[in-house]
């Protein structure tokens, strides 16, 4: 026969050995379950803690991205707005200087209808021609700048659904993870 005191009244009981066993495995059923409960509570925890920091650091690292890649665009297209406007200036100092070349040859060649007919039609066609193909060369500078802004907004947005897409199977992982967890738990009480 085993002896229990009363924690409360502090009278003492006698029991038989089954009692006893019963008593003590209740208690160690009570423990068990206490620090189940504890455990799986720090875990989720745990979990939640190790998910909020993936998620701050791919969130940091997207930002990061974006950041990098807008300091690119503005850099390229500083750059495109450079090469624009020499070539502005070189498209204005080249009608400056064919104006003042067809003036010249006006001049000269006055006394002469025919010549002066002649060189000037030469010279505003060499003039148109040079212009022109200074406009398309521009044009094809612009068409390019675009492109590339284009390329890079979508090599950015790519890579943005990329890291989207990773936390969302690393979500689905932790909760595949957490319904394995309980499962075994639901397993090991029972």
């Amino acid at each position: 026969m085993n002896e229990i005191r009363c924690p409360h009244c502090g009278k003492v009981f006698t029991v038989d050995e089954a009692d006893y066993a019963n008593i003590l495995r209740q208690v160690r059923n009570h423990e068990f379950e206490k620090e189940l409960n504890e455990r799986e509570a720090l875990f989720l925890k745990d979990k939640e803690n190790a998910v909020k920091l993936a998620e701050a650091n791919i969130t940091n690292q997207l930002q990061a991205n974006i950041s990098k890649a807008e300091a690119m665009l503005g850099e390229i297209k500083a750059e495109k707005d450079a090469e624009i406007a020499k070539l502005l200036a070189k498209v204005e100092l080249a009608g400056v200087e064919k104006n003042a070349e067809v003036n010249k040859l006006v001049t000269k060649i006055q006394s002469s209808e025919t010549e002066k007919k002649l060189a000037v039609t030469e010279a505003i066609n060499k003039i148109e021609k040079e212009r022109d193909e200074l406009i398309g060369e521009l044009k094809a500078r612009e068409i390019e700048k675009k492109l590339l802004e284009s390329s890079l907004k979508e090599k950015f947005s790519a890579e943005i659904k990329v890291k989207e897409e990773i936390i969302r199977l690393k979500d689905e992982e932790i909760a595949r993870v957490k319904d394995h967890k309980a499962r075994l738990s639901t397993k090991m009480v029972g």
